[in-house]
Protein backbone atom coordinates (compact mmCIF):
# COMPACT_ATOMS: atom_id res chain seq x y z
CA UNK A 1 0.00 0.00 0.00
CA UNK A 2 1.50 3.20 -0.70
CA UNK A 3 1.91 6.19 0.75
CA UNK A 4 -1.20 9.27 0.95
CA UNK A 5 0.09 11.73 -1.69
CA UNK A 6 -2.06 14.21 0.34
CA UNK A 7 -0.28 13.67 4.09
CA UNK A 8 3.37 14.76 3.49
CA UNK A 9 6.04 13.78 6.54
CA UNK A 10 6.61 17.22 9.15
CA UNK A 11 9.37 19.01 7.71
CA UNK A 12 9.80 17.74 4.44
CA UNK A 13 9.66 20.79 1.90
CA UNK A 14 8.50 23.10 4.25
CA UNK A 15 8.47 26.30 4.91
CA UNK A 16 10.76 27.70 8.09
CA UNK A 17 7.52 29.12 9.14
CA UNK A 18 5.23 25.55 8.74
CA UNK A 19 8.16 24.07 10.48
CA UNK A 20 7.62 26.07 13.38
CA UNK A 21 4.44 25.23 13.67
CA UNK A 22 4.86 21.55 13.16
CA UNK A 23 7.18 21.44 16.40
CA UNK A 24 4.79 23.76 18.42
CA UNK A 25 2.27 21.43 17.52
CA UNK A 26 4.09 18.44 18.92
CA UNK A 27 5.97 20.80 22.00
CA UNK A 28 1.89 21.85 22.70
CA UNK A 29 0.80 17.88 22.88
CA UNK A 30 4.15 17.01 25.35
CA UNK A 31 2.61 20.10 26.98
CA UNK A 32 -0.82 19.00 27.46
CA UNK A 33 0.00 15.34 27.69
CA UNK A 34 2.74 16.10 30.44
CA UNK A 35 1.84 19.74 32.24
CA UNK A 36 5.65 19.81 31.79
CA UNK A 37 6.23 23.62 32.39
CA UNK A 38 6.43 25.31 28.81
CA UNK A 39 9.82 26.69 29.13
CA UNK A 40 10.78 23.29 30.17
CA UNK A 41 9.56 22.22 26.74
CA UNK A 42 10.80 24.67 24.66
CA UNK A 43 14.62 24.10 25.75
CA UNK A 44 13.87 20.66 24.94
CA UNK A 45 12.69 21.43 21.46
CA UNK A 46 14.82 24.34 21.39
CA UNK A 47 18.10 21.46 21.39
CA UNK A 48 16.90 19.58 18.40
CA UNK A 49 18.90 19.34 15.49
CA UNK A 50 15.56 20.78 13.49
CA UNK A 51 15.65 23.91 14.84
CA UNK A 52 17.76 25.61 12.26
CA UNK A 53 15.57 24.81 9.70
CA UNK A 54 12.66 26.18 11.70
CA UNK A 55 11.39 30.07 12.23
CA UNK A 56 12.47 30.23 15.84
CA UNK A 57 11.05 33.60 17.05
CA UNK A 58 7.65 31.91 15.86
CA UNK A 59 8.12 28.42 17.80
CA UNK A 60 9.24 30.31 21.01
CA UNK A 61 6.00 32.14 20.63
CA UNK A 62 3.65 29.64 20.22
CA UNK A 63 5.34 27.26 22.45
CA UNK A 64 5.43 29.71 25.17
CA UNK A 65 2.39 31.98 24.90
CA UNK A 66 -0.09 29.30 23.86
CA UNK A 67 0.41 27.86 27.27
CA UNK A 68 -0.14 31.33 29.06
CA UNK A 69 -3.20 32.11 27.67
CA UNK A 70 -4.66 28.63 27.14
CA UNK A 71 -7.33 29.79 29.83
CA UNK A 72 -8.91 32.23 27.42
CA UNK A 73 -8.30 30.32 24.24
CA UNK A 74 -10.42 27.97 25.69
CA UNK A 75 -12.88 29.76 26.67
CA UNK A 76 -13.36 31.11 23.13
CA UNK A 77 -13.00 27.60 22.21
CA UNK A 78 -15.39 26.75 24.12
CA UNK A 79 -18.07 29.17 22.02
CA UNK A 80 -16.83 27.64 18.84
CA UNK A 81 -16.75 23.99 19.81
CA UNK A 82 -19.48 21.61 19.20
CA UNK A 83 -18.45 19.68 22.31
CA UNK A 84 -16.72 20.34 25.55
CA UNK A 85 -12.69 21.13 24.90
CA UNK A 86 -12.33 18.04 27.28
CA UNK A 87 -13.69 16.10 25.02
CA UNK A 88 -11.43 17.14 21.85
CA UNK A 89 -8.44 15.00 20.58
CA UNK A 90 -5.00 16.64 22.30
CA UNK A 91 -3.79 16.77 19.19
CA UNK A 92 -6.89 18.89 17.55
CA UNK A 93 -6.76 20.84 20.85
CA UNK A 94 -3.66 22.03 20.27
CA UNK A 95 -3.68 22.83 16.57
CA UNK A 96 -6.94 24.61 17.49
CA UNK A 97 -5.46 26.61 19.95
CA UNK A 98 -2.63 27.54 17.95
CA UNK A 99 -5.19 28.58 15.04
CA UNK A 100 -7.01 30.32 17.33
CA UNK A 101 -4.23 31.83 19.01
CA UNK A 102 -2.65 32.96 15.52
CA UNK A 103 -6.03 34.18 14.41
CA UNK A 104 -5.63 36.70 17.39
CA UNK A 105 -2.12 37.80 17.78
CA UNK A 106 -1.08 37.62 13.81
CA UNK A 107 -3.53 40.09 12.00
CA UNK A 108 -0.78 40.51 9.01
CA UNK A 109 -1.22 36.70 8.87
CA UNK A 110 -4.34 36.20 6.32
CA UNK A 111 -6.81 33.91 8.04
CA UNK A 112 -7.17 31.48 5.28
CA UNK A 113 -3.65 31.06 5.26
CA UNK A 114 -3.75 30.50 9.18
CA UNK A 115 -6.52 27.77 8.75
CA UNK A 116 -5.17 25.86 6.50
CA UNK A 117 -1.74 25.58 7.77
CA UNK A 118 -3.85 24.28 10.64
CA UNK A 119 -5.84 21.92 8.12
CA UNK A 120 -2.34 20.41 7.20
CA UNK A 121 -1.25 20.05 10.51
CA UNK A 122 -4.03 17.88 11.65
CA UNK A 123 -3.98 16.00 8.30
CA UNK A 124 -0.15 15.03 9.71
CA UNK A 125 -0.49 14.82 13.35
CA UNK A 126 -4.04 14.63 14.04
CA UNK A 127 -7.37 11.80 13.78
CA UNK A 128 -8.08 10.56 10.57
CA UNK A 129 -10.95 13.15 9.64
CA UNK A 130 -9.61 15.75 12.72
CA UNK A 131 -8.87 17.99 9.46
CA UNK A 132 -12.65 18.60 8.54
CA UNK A 133 -13.49 19.41 12.28
CA UNK A 134 -10.76 21.59 12.91
CA UNK A 135 -11.43 23.40 9.46
CA UNK A 136 -14.79 24.13 10.96
CA UNK A 137 -14.18 25.31 14.03
CA UNK A 138 -11.22 27.73 12.82
CA UNK A 139 -13.70 28.82 9.77
CA UNK A 140 -15.83 30.10 13.05
CA UNK A 141 -13.54 31.72 15.06
CA UNK A 142 -12.59 33.75 11.61
CA UNK A 143 -15.47 35.05 11.20
CA UNK A 144 -15.54 35.93 14.86
CA UNK A 145 -12.05 37.63 15.41
CA UNK A 146 -11.37 38.39 11.69
CA UNK A 147 -14.93 40.02 11.16
CA UNK A 148 -13.85 42.65 8.80
CA UNK A 149 -11.58 40.19 6.68
CA UNK A 150 -13.30 36.64 7.19
CA UNK A 151 -16.75 38.35 7.65
CA UNK A 152 -17.07 39.45 3.66
CA UNK A 153 -15.40 35.61 2.72
CA UNK A 154 -17.55 32.88 0.55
Amino acid sequence: MGEDPRVRSPGKKSSPRTRAREAAVQALYQWQMTGQDPRDVYNQFAADEDAQARDEDLFRQLVLEIPAQAESLDQLLAGLADRPVAQIDPVEHGILLLGIFELKQSPEVPFRVIINEAVELTRVFGAEDGHRYVNAVLDRAARSLRVAEAGSAP
